[in-house]
């Protein structure tokens, strides 16, 4: 059997067809990716994930999802790399209304964290909270 023009040829993750060529397109880590609390929470029961508090401390102590580490926008930058070292870690990020965990999200992508997931704000978080409001 001859494969002249519909030869295919798979050579350095390149597939060339009949001339043509395509390449699979990388997975875009460029991004945040913004989801609902009930997605986060799935994520919490199902997977290995890090969630990252961005309010102020004051807030953080009145009431906070279980197992959040604190991590406040205002000095996300200079702490992040010691409150959050593993860069390629699941992170599932949230504040009070939605609008500090939107802004974390960006400067963590933009320092080099992969996975990073905005679940917008505690407002909207049905689920436990711990914390001061439960004492």
């Amino acid at each position: 059997m001859k494969w002249k023009q519909a030869a295919a040829i798979v050579f350095a993750g390149i597939l060339l067809l009949s001339g043509c060529s395509f390449q699979q397109q990388p997975k875009d880590n460029t991004a945040y990716h913004k989801i609902d609390a009930k997605e986060a929470k799935q994520m919490m029961e199902n997977q290995d994930v890090i969630i990252v508090d961005v309010r102020r401390e004051e807030e953080y102590a009145k009431g906070h999802i279980p197992h959040a580490v604190l991590v406040p926008n205002e000095t996300i930058k200079e702490v992040a790399q010691e409150k959050l070292p593993d860069k390629n870690a699941t992170h599932l990020v949230y504040c009070r209304s939605g609008n500090r965990s939107a802004q974390a999200s960006k400067t963590l992508i933009e320092a080099g964290y992969q996975n990073i997931y905005d679940f917008g704000g505690i407002q909207d978080w049905p689920y436990e909270i711990e914390g001061e409001q439960n004492e």
